[in-house]
């Protein structure tokens, strides 16, 4: 009779517990912070965004992208161009975006994977690819499945609304990366590479550009960065970076973007904007300048 009481219990406390294991979901929490936590302001922010980007003469499929994450107010402008780019680029919208950014908050070797079943903005929900992100996990040894890094950060959370804005159907593989060392980077590329020849997909790497208080420091140092992202010189990139001086804060997903990109066959990335916190904000010169650029990278033949 014991017996029978203790496997009721047990059974009761499966059924009870079953559906929330079964449907985990992360929700934004930069929303009212980064971008606008009501839906209808965040889609005219983001509508507004794109009638001012434009992009042409991208010759091939566009594999991926690189685009600020700061507040939109700040690089929402930029960011636009980008995801702009990709959905004039593409004849069939993508499936599956896998965004890639630096943790600002942890630190941790290796790239974590957001666990789950869907993310959560304003905008709706956004489900997250099992199986894509399965793959990636098999075909690296330095990546793994972990929510924790993913909690505040907003290095991949400030995609997510354009993505949902412009690609609603599409799923998400949401990346942050703990190093930014060569190794992982390459490991992190050639999975995508592994991942690309089963589904067609988009990499974006989040990241902001150079911070300074000098306006013309800011300007000078980012035109030296994007030169170097355009001939995809990744080790001029890399090798430019140092703790006290970051070219971007999200060196990492960007060096894996190129890397990918390359092994693709892309032979250069196309500058398509760049702007600065002082272009739209002048009174911020002299106090805290932020660079934000938006760029692309496409392969021929695909």
């Amino acid at each position: 009779m014991r017996t029978i009481y203790i496997a009721l219990r047990v059974f009761v406390l499966i059924f009870i517990f079953l559906p929330a294991a079964a449907q985990s979901q992360m929700a934004a929490s930069g929303a009212g912070r980064w971008f606008p936590s009501d839906r209808g302001k965040l889609s005219e922010m983001i509508a507004s965004f794109g009638k001012d980007a434009f992009s042409e003469g991208i010759e091939g499929r566009i594999v991926g992208a690189v685009s600020p994450h700061a507040g939109y107010v700040y690089s929402g402008k930029v960011a636009a161009f980008s995801f702009r780019a990709i959905k004039d680029n593409l004849r069939n919208p993508p499936e599956l975006f896998v965004v890639i950014g630096p943790s600002h908050h942890l630190r941790f070797k290796g790239v974590a994977l957001m666990e789950g079943d869907s993310f959560s903005t304003p905008l709706g929900d956004i489900l997250l690819d099992k199986g894509a992100a399965d793959l990636l996990v098999r075909s690296s040894s330095r990546v793994f499945l972990s929510n924790a890094p993913h909690v505040g950060e907003h290095s991949v959370e400030n995609q997510i609304p354009f993505i949902q804005n412009l690609f609603p159907a599409a799923r998400l593989v949401a990346a942050v990366m703990g190093d930014h060392t060569d190794e992982t980077s390459l490991s992190l590329a050639e999975a995508l590479v592994e991942l690309s020849r089963k589904r067609k997909i988009v990499v974006i790497a989040s990241s902001d550009m150079y911070h300074d208080p000098s306006y013309e420091l800011v300007t000078e140092m980012d035109r030296e960065t994007l030169l170097k992202i355009r001939k995809m010189d990744i080790k001029g990139l890399t090798g430019a970076w140092n703790t006290q001086s970051q070219n971007l804060c999200g060196i990492g997903p960007v060096a894996t973007l190129m890397r990918f990109a390359g092994l693709l066959g892309a032979k250069e990335g196309r500058v398509l904007h760049y702007r600065n916190s002082g272009d739209d904000f002048p009174e911020g010169r002299g106090r805290w300048v932020v660079g934000y650029g938006s760029v692309v990278f496409s392969v021929k033949g695909l």
